[in-house]
């Protein structure tokens, strides 16, 4: 792949995780590259990763195909930018939530809330971190499996903190508790009378009401 149109003078800022070109010290920079993956994850959700090429994306933003290769050397380094971006902001949301709470399941009980608001919140884009968007695929497939590992990691902290009877496997409980939070955006109703929010803790307090603490 080509590195763009060959301007040449635009300042290089430092490289990404992702591999991705980041401003050096430019807002319109920053704004641009967001313009781009906006674009780039509504084709992509659209089209999938493979029926959406760099041309495709390109064209949407009004931009020459070899420009967008300044900003990402690659379609593989424009998806994780776009992943990483992603599950950067559901961890924000999360952290954020955990703020004010304490109690070790009053603090599960908000990172879930935050967990299905930013799943709602993420609409179509929601397809693409899903475990099943991609194919097994040598150059990516690593790393979108560790950046979820990274996001599902404060959900192991706060499970382990949970002061649940003898006998009770953690694991089974998170996945379980995870499982119901993220089928929630395929049935839900914007106009169905529940919010998110709602949504989110009627679910928790099933799981609560499944471990009641162990009696001295």
């Amino acid at each position: 792949m080509g590195s763009g149109d060959g301007q040449g003078v635009k300042p290089v800022g430092d490289r990404g995780r992702d591999g991705s070109e980041q401003a050096a010290d430019s807002a319109p920079g920053q704004s641009r590259r967001d313009e781009l993956l906006d674009r780039a994850g509504e084709l992509m959700a659209a089209k999938g990763y493979d029926g959406t090429s760099m041309r495709d994306i390109a064209r949407a933003v009004g931009m020459l195909p070899g420009s967008l290769y300044y900003h990402f050397p690659s379609k593989e380094a424009l998806f994780l930018a776009l992943h990483d971006r992603m599950v950067d902001t559901m961890q924000a949301r999360v952290d954020a939530a955990l703020d004010a709470p304490t109690d070790p399941w009053d603090r599960l009980e908000a990172a879930c809330v935050a967990h299905v608001e930013g799943l709602i919140a993420t609409g179509n884009l929601l397809a693409i971190v899903s475990p099943g968007f991609l194919d097994e695929r040598d150059a990516i497939s690593a790393r979108i499996r560790a950046e979820r590992s990274r996001y599902e990691q404060r959900f192991r902290h706060l499970v382990a903190a949970l002061p649940l009877p003898a006998g009770v496997d953690r694991r089974v409980l998170r996945l379980h508790l995870f499982g119901a939070l993220n089928w929630v955006p395929t049935w839900f109703d914007p106009g169905g009378g529940l919010t998110p929010e709602q949504i989110a803790r009627q679910i928790f307090a099933v799981f609560r009401a499944a471990y009641p603490p162990a009696q001295g």
